[in-house]
Parts: structure tokens; sequence; C-alpha cells
């Protein structure tokens, strides 16, 4: 029998979701974990696939590690946590094409594309979605480039290694994109929380008019004569 796991790779800890499916088995967690962990270390800070191939009646068992999604992988190059919640709007990162060759390299076999070209531009597809920038350009300006042969010679030699120089440039970029983003962001959270404290004061003041009102209209008419 295949049981299928994602856990946190090099850091699979024991909890109710794999006990319900382990449990029943008989087999020993504390060693399953201990494996899986040894077997995923190198992708530590990535969620991963994992399938237990378990023998129930001599409780044996083989550990298959599949590939990390193509998010994580993008995120691990760019070393973040997390990706763009509104891509259009914030960056996440600047990756190199060289990085997009590797995540491509480690993906290939799991993609539908029929050559390694186009299994790359599935993955810029991906980078795009995420948020990220690809040589400080935007994706589809990278995608359109790839497609006309710019990166031939990259792609070609599956060259993974980034030259230190073009990834100080990169960062120095996206620490500027960053930035400006960052200010943007703080402009509209104190736009969003005046507006908020505007409407929370309108509140306050029509409520004060209503209970004035009310109070009006309670009051004896000779007392409002007076």
């Amino acid at each position: 029998m295949k049981i299928k796991l994602l856990v946190d790779g090099g850091n699979m800890k024991p909890g109710p979701a794999i006990a319900q499916q382990i449990g029943p088995i008989g087999l020993n967690m504390g060693k399953i974990i201990s494996e899986v962990n040894n077997a995923t270390k190198n992708l530590s800070g990535m969620q991963i696939p994992v399938v237990l191939d378990i023998n129930p009646k001599t409780k044996d068992f083989k550990i298959e590690v599949l590939s990390p999604p193509v998010s994580a992988l993008l995120k691990k190059e760019a070393g973040i946590e997390l990706a763009s919640g509104e891509r259009k709007k914030y960056r996440c990162g600047n990756l190199s094409i060289e990085q997009i060759i590797s995540v491509t390299k480690q993906k290939y076999s799991n993609l539908l594309a029929k050559d390694f070209k186009k299994a790359l531009l599935s993955i810029l597809g991906s980078a795009m979605s995420s948020g990220f920038l690809i040589e400080s350009k935007d994706p589809k300006e990278v995608i359109e480039e790839v497609k006309k042969g710019k990166y031939d010679e990259e792609i070609n030699s599956q060259k993974t290694e980034t030259p230190k120089e073009k990834l100080i440039e990169l960062e120095k970029f996206f620490d500027k994109i960053k930035t400006e983003q960052e200010a943007k962001k703080k402009a509209e959270d104190e736009a969003r929380a005046a507006e908020e404290a505007k409407k929370a004061q309108q509140a306050v003041e029509k409520e004060k008019k209503g209970a004035s009102s009310a109070q009006i209209a309670k009051t004896p008419k000779e007392a409002v004569k007076k």
C-alpha cells in the first residue's frame, strides 16, 4: 500500500493527520519520521511530497521523495518564504535566467513539455503568476525574448550558475523596487486607516444626533416651549 504525505523538508513532525494514516498499520512512527527527514534534508524550507510504499505484512517501507512544487523551488531560489499575493502590484523577487534554468532542470521530468525550452517557458509562466521579476524585467518580456532566442546559449548549455556580479545587480535593482513597494503600501495603509477613522467618527456623530433627536421627542411640549 502507498501513503502520500506532504512534509516540511528535513523537518517532518508527528501529528494527527500522519498518525491516522500510519497508526492503524502498526508502523514505528519515530523511525518513519527519522528516515523521511534524512531523505529530505537537502530540501529544507520547502513542502515536499513524499510517498511511503508499505508492506503491511512485514512492516517494511520504502520512501519515495517527489519533486517539490514549482512555486516552492522558485521561492527557494529567491530565498523567500512567501510569493506575492498581488502579483500585479507587488513583486516578491528578482531571479536570473540561470535560476529559472535550474528550476526547469529539477521539474523537467514531471512536465508535459516536449523539449527543455518549452518546459522553461512553462516555469517562466509560473514565475509570472507568483510575482517574480526575471532579469529585472516582467516575465512576459523575458518569455518573448526566450522565444526569439536571446537566451539560447544559456538554455542549450543548461547553465544554472548565476555570475556573482549579476546576482549583485539583480539584488540592487530589486532593493529599489522593494523600497518603492513598501512606501506605496505604507501610503495605502495610512489612507485606509484615515478612511476607517473618518467612517467611525461619522458613525459616532450620527449616533449622537440620533440620541439628541430621541431626547427632544421625549421632552414634554410645555418644557420645550419654556
